[in-house]
Formats: C-alpha cells, sequence, structure tokens
C-alpha cells in the first residue's frame, strides 16, 4: 500500500478537492479553535485567563482531532474490508497518498523558480509568500532561493517520511493520524501572542512525533547525495553532526543542515516577521553564493529521498 501511495503521489499531487482529508482536517481545526480560543483574543488582551487554561484548551484541540482523525480513516477501512479486501486496499492506499505531498511540494518550489529563471521578481516573492511565513516583499534572488530551499527541506520530513514511517507502523489511520498532528502545528503551532500557549501541545506532539522521522531522513539525504553527481555526501554527514542542533526545531536542523552540506550552500540566517527581523541559525558552509538551481537540485534530492523509500519497499516486498 505504501509503495502504492508513493507512486499515485508522484502522478497526481495534491488535488485541492473540497473532501480532501487535510483540507477536511484544516476546517475541524478552525471550527474547534473559534469556540475554545474566540479571534477576538487577537485583537484584545486575554485578560484573566491564565496560561495553564490556555494550554489545556489547545490540548483539546489536539486531542480531539488526531482523534478523530483516527477514528473516521480506521472506520473507512474497516467498512472497505468488509465490502471486499481490495477495496481496504484501494481506500487504505488512496488515504495514504493524501498525507504525502512529494509532488505538491515540487510544485510549490517550481512556482518560485520558474519566475526567477525568468528574471520575473515580483512574482517569485509573491509564490514565496505561499509557502514561508517571513516577509517577502524585498528579498533578491538569493534569499528568494534560501526560503524555498529551506521549505524543501524541512518538508522532506513532514510531507513525506514522517507519513510514510507511520503508515508502515500503523497502515492509513496512523498516517492520518500524523497528516492531523502536522496540520494542527501549521495552524496553531506558533509563538505568537495567539498561540504561544494554546498551540503548545500542537507543537510540541509534532516534535515528537517528527524525531525519528528526521534522523531517517538525515540518513537518506546523505544517501542521495551519495548517489548523486555534484552532490557531496561526507559533507552532508559533517553537516548535520555540526549544525543540525543549532536550529530552533529539534528536527528540522537535521534536513536542512544535510541539504546545505550536501549543496555546499549556507542556510539559515536572517529574516524577517511583520517588520521585525529574526536571525536564525546559520547551517552549513557558504563555499559558493546561492543560486536559483539550488531549488532544481533540493527538489532532485527530495525525489531521490522518495525514490529510495520506494525502492526499499519493493526490496522488502519482492523479498518476502
Amino acid at each position: 500500500m505504501t509503495a502504492a501511495a508513493i507512486a499515485i503521489d508522484w502522478l497526481i499531487g495534491d488535488p485541492k478537492w473540497p473532501t480532501h482529508p487535510v483540507i477536511l482536517i484544516g476546517r475541524w481545526i478552525r471550527w474547534v479553535e473559534e469556540r475554545l480560543h474566540p479571534r477576538e483574543s487577537i485583537t484584545s488582551p486575554i485578560e484573566g485567563i491564565h496560561p495553564k487554561w490556555l494550554r489545556l484548551k489547545g490540548f483539546l484541540l489536539m486531542l480531539s482531532t488526531i482523534t478523530l482523525s483516527f477514528i473516521v480513516v480506521l472506520v473507512l477501512v474497516h467498512f472497505a474490508n468488509d465490502i471486499h479486501p481490495w477495496l481496504g486496499y484501494a481506500v487504505s492506499t488512496w488515504l495514504i497518498s493524501t498525507t504525502v505531498a512529494i509532488k505538491g511540494l515540487k510544485d510549490a518550489a517550481y512556482l518560485v523558480y520558474n519566475p526567477l529563471r525568468e528574471g520575473n521578481l515580483a512574482d517569485a516573492r509573491k509564490y514565496t509568500g505561499y509557502i514561508v511565513g517571513r516577509d517577502t516583499d524585498a528579498l533578491h534572488e538569493e534569499e528568494l532561493t534560501r526560503a524555498v530551499v529551506e521549505t524543501v527541506a524541512e518538508n522532506i520530513v513532514d510531507a513525506v517520511i514522517a507519513p510514510l514511517f507511520y503508515a508502515l507502523i500503523g497502515g492509513a489511520p496512523l498516517a492520518m493520524l500524523y497528516r492531523a498532528s502536522n496540520t494542527l502545528d501549521s495552524m496553531v503551532g506558533y509563538r505568537n501572542d495567539r498561540y504561544r500557549h494554546f498551540g503548545t501541545a500542537s507543537a510540541r506532539w509534532d516534535d515528537a512525533l517528527n524525531w525519528i522521522p528526521a534522523r531517517l531522513t538525515g540518513v537518506l539525504l546523505i544517501l542521495v547525495a551519495l548517489a548523486k553527481p555534484g552532490l557531496s555526501a561526507p559533507r552532508a554527514a559533517a553537516a548535520i553532526r555540526r549544525f543540525a542542533h543549532l536550529h530552533p526545531s529539534p528536527n528540522s536542523g537535521i534536513p536542512e543542515s544535510a541539504v546545505a552540506g550536501a549543496l555546499g550552500i549556507e542556510l539559515g540566517g536572517l529574516n524577517v516577521y511583520g517588520g521585525a527581523a529574526s536571525e536564525r541559525a546559520r547551517l552549513g558552509w557558504p563555499l559558493r553564493p546561492r543560486t536559483q538551481r539550488d531549488i532544481v537540485n533540493a527538489v532532485s534530492m527530495l525525489y531521490g529521498v522518495s525514490f529510495v523509500v520506494m525502492g526499499g519497499l519493493l526490496c522488502v516486498v519482492l523479498i518476502f
């Protein structure tokens, strides 16, 4: 099922259907959030509400979301299997494919790369703003490239290895639980005034789920760098050892350091969020300037990782 799910994502990607599971999960999160943590709190102080109470509300949002996601998919797969095993297989495969976003990540990266190649900075900045939280209005080509490469590298964990890892352990239900967890983190796992306490449970749960997949991703990126001409596997491994722990995330520093080391560029540095400057850990060695071609190379590493996983899965099937 997992190998077939990868193939479906390679071919079809992540259609934005209104009934797509991730879209439904996002709607559920917003619906519960508005009841537990109304939007008025963005513009008015939350007086009289203890941070522990906000963290409890955030925990209830996280628990209800992952539980509902797991149970709904479990029931769907169960009923499909009762009708016919092949239907159960098809339903499980499709649901797992919706938790993976290899093609979607590539498409998002190329939305920036194509305008850059044409010298259209305005469109490149606009599309970069779709995939990162930092201000993009004043970014030049090298910084736009950095933003996209960082996003691709980080999401090799979130969009590929982690959902496949949990699919192998617990099938479609556990893969969807992971996707719900990651969606929670992307929607409420921020350290701003609104989510600093309310999003704590979601952020920490996502960190815990990504701990093993992030380290597997580091190994896979080294293998890809070993196989692909022009990349350096020893430098990728050295970058993980030297820089990964400097990243504010316990997981994201691993793939970002590996990609930076393999490409021979530096990631991280000064970002601006809502007009406020923030210095992020610098990962890798600036052996050369970043160029738009690094976006292509990062996407190539993304697909390389998926090819290695697919090859491994097919070998297991053939052996057993």
